[in-house]
């Protein structure tokens, strides 16, 4: 037998023991998806009259994009805030109103997307809608973005009112030029909600659900929604007039990370 004989069997040998190896080694699971607890619905599912435009679903955002852990257009929160966003619903349709929720429940993967992006200076896309007048290397100091959030939590949610009969409201087309999100009403992004003085999302301090600037129509829009909401337990962050937490969480300490998607509150 020659030597290169030899070897090329040695070489066959030796591949066949590995291919053994690896196929007696165990197959890793793919890790589950974690699910949402049995205390959290679909909004849909409580109240469906509710009307649903979750914005981190689709570009139209200040980072542009889809943001990671937001796999459908679906508001989840924990029951006891759908059943009070039911509740002013009902009074509000027979005033001529509706809700309409902007974001409910945000996973923390979500969260981290935002600091990553809020890291990238160079990114800054949507700086002329969303941020105009803030440098984005302030984002952090100025509260605008942070670690965590109490969306996470599953009792928060970023929402509207709409005047009835609703319009259909315009779908964004990326790349389309945009207009600051506190420029009037009819110059900024057309949206079928009442007018609040800025659009959602603005980081802006005419944002502040109080500030003085804001008068006439645009702060009587907002005071009636925060009348209705908070009347229901909710309470409205002072700095984002569309922002309100129903109190008292059932979750208070904890930060979900769960995806945004109908299976994960399945059979709830």
């Amino acid at each position: 037998m020659t030597g290169t004989v030899r070897m090329l069997r040695a070489l066959a040998a030796a591949g066949a023991a590995l291919l053994a190896v690896t196929a007696a080694a165990p197959v890793a699971a793919a890790r589950p998806e974690p699910k949402a607890p049995p205390e959290f619905v679909d909004l849909r599912s409580v109240d469906p009259t509710i009307i649903t435009e979750m914005r981190y679903t689709t570009a139209h955002n200040f980072m542009g994009e889809p943001v990671e852990g937001y796999r459908q257009p679906v508001c989840i929160l924990t029951r006891p805030a759908a059943r009070a966003l039911r509740t002013a619903q009902r009074s509000l349709l027979r005033k001529g109103y509706s809700l309409k929720v902007y974001d409910c429940y945000r996973p923390q993967r979500a969260v981290d997307h935002f600091v990553r992006w809020a890291e990238d200076l160079d990114d800054q896309a949507m700086k002329a809608e969303f941020y105009p007048s803030v440098d984005k290397t302030r984002l952090f100091e100025d509260g605008y973005i942070a670690e965590k959030s109490g969306h996470s939590r599953g009792s928060t949610v970023d929402l509207t009112l709409v005047k009835l009969p609703a319009l259909p409201a315009r779908p964004y087309v990326p790349g389309e030029k945009l207009a600051p999100c506190y420029g009037p009403k009819g110059e900024r992004f057309p949206d079928n909600s009442v007018d609040m003085g800025t659009g959602f999302d603005c980081f802006d301090t005419l944002s502040h659900t109080d500030d003085p600037r804001v008068r006439g129509a645009q702060r009587a829009n907002r005071q009636f929604l925060k009348e209705t909401l908070t009347g229901l337990g909710f309470v409205n962050l002072a700095e984002e007039w569309w922002h309100f937490t129903y109190k008292p969480e059932l979750f208070p300490d904890t930060y979900f990370d769960f995806p945004v998607a109908r299976r994960s509150v399945a059979g709830h």
